[in-house]
């Protein structure tokens, strides 16, 4: 049973934007397999080998994992300004990230299809799809020692801390959506592989840096990437996944701040 859902899915329809992209041949094939390394190592693949690092380091400490803590957004300097500025510079080199998968498609004449009004629509049903389990997936292997007690935002400043986080929330939406959904499904979608395969890598990459907050944050995001794979290659929208992401990181990482000490039934 379970070999027959696999193999039925790794044989899943490419919609009709992959379908429609050009393939690349010889020699660009080793040029655009190049692309992929060197994109991949500077953002989320060495982001994924830290992450099981740190996750395997977790697991051989005396304590156990539910009783360790991990915090999402830490301060980086005591001076106030410093500190704003320090915040800035992460989010803006994670856009960075996303304008650089932007970039190297739009070179070669590969564009993802415009958005429209129901994004926005899309976007939120997406985040409740994925959000509400994923709220009880963390209250459960909390208790059961899967994963790490997440404290969204130790950050001090009373005044910017809300700014800083909606704009972290919106950094990260972008970066991760469009490297590693619209910018890798679409490469490994120009090298002719099948569409399985291409939601399944996207997600394994999505799933591995999320493993510093625990083993239930890696399985929770691959389900993510799953879903958020598939929409795209069947619609060729990033817009939805990004709002969704953009959603889903503004309620977790300024929920806790605006109802602190009201979230303890599901360990925020």
């Amino acid at each position: 049973m379970i070999v027959h859902v696999v193999s039925s899915w790794l044989r899943l329809p490419a919609g009709a934007y992959v379908r429609h992209l050009p393939p690349v041949h010889s020699p660009l094939r080793r040029l655009l397999f190049a692309e992929l390394a060197v994109v991949l190592t500077v953002t989320f693949a060495t982001t994924g080998v830290r992450s099981a690092a740190r996750l395997i380091s977790a697991l051989l400490a005396p304590v156990p994992l539910n009783q360790q803590q991990v915090v999402i957004h830490t301060p980086q300097s005591s001076v106030g300004w410093l500190e704003v500025l320090l915040q800035l510079t992460s989010s803006v080199s994670l856009l960075a990230w996303g304008g650089l998968a932007w970039l190297l498609l739009s070179r070669d004449g590969v564009l993802w299809r415009q958005g429209d009004r129901t994004d926005v629509g899309w976007g939120v049903l997406l985040a409740a799809i994925v959000g509400i389990p994923g709220l009880g997936l963390y209250a459960m292997s909390l208790q059961f020692g899967w994963t790490k007690q997440v404290i969204p935002s130790a950050l001090t400043s009373p005044f910017a801390e809300i700014p800083l986080l909606l704009l972290a929330a919106a950094a990260a939406a972008v970066a991760e959506e469009m490297v590693v959904v619209g910018w890798l499904c679409t490469r490994l979608a120009q090298l002719r592989w099948h569409a399985g395969w291409i939601v399944l890598c996207s997600a394994v990459l999505r799933g591995s840096y999320h493993l510093y907050q625990g083993i239930s944050a890696g399985f929770g995001n691959l389900a993510m990437g799953l879903l958020f794979g598939w929409v795209f290659l069947r619609t060729g929208r990033v817009w939805p996944l990004v709002i969704a992401h953009f959603v889903l990181d503004v309620v977790a990482f300024i929920g806790p701040v605006l109802f602190s000490g009201q979230l303890s039934f599901v360990g925020l």
